[in-house]
């Protein structure tokens, strides 16, 4: 009996660089990384945000160079970018919130949840894109 057959033990292993690009995520996981992106991206444009900030309070010479400043189309673009890391940080935010109190934690609403903080904050991001260009 001690010689029973062994049966192949299933191995494991970490996913490399190379399979990256593979590995299907899921919502709930796509949304925990986009987070912390976000995040990021925020703290390390903070100075240019209290630049922006000081540039537009200081004085009526400041606030005419912060409105040119503002005409350019990739420092638009990087407010753009701003403002979907605010958007998304915070809807995210109230999502992990609500997980932390137990509200949603089931895989299927947990992955329900997921997609509608990327719709919300997408389509904010972009009601928010048209108003910065111009366009309403």
């Amino acid at each position: 009996m001690a010689e029973a057959v062994k049966q192949a033990r299933p191995e494991f292993r970490n996913i490399g660089i190379a399979q990256i690009a593979r590995y299907r995520l899921p919502w709930a996981g796509k949304v925990s990384i986009l987070h912390r992106v976000s995040g990021a991206l925020m703290f390390l444009l903070l100075p240019f945000v209290l630049y922006l900030f000081e540039q537009s309070v200081t004085s009526e010479l400041s606030f005419a160079k912060f409105s040119a400043l503002l005409s350019n189309g990739f420092v638009k673009l990087v407010i753009l970018a701003l403002i979907w890391g605010y958007l998304h940080h915070f809807c995210a935010g109230i999502r992990f919130l609500l997980l932390d109190v137990h509200v949603g934690v089931a895989k299927p609403t947990s992955a329900k949840s997921a997609v509608a903080v990327l719709v919300v904050s997408l389509l904010l991001t972009l009601i928010f894109g048209l108003k910065l260009f111009g366009l309403f």
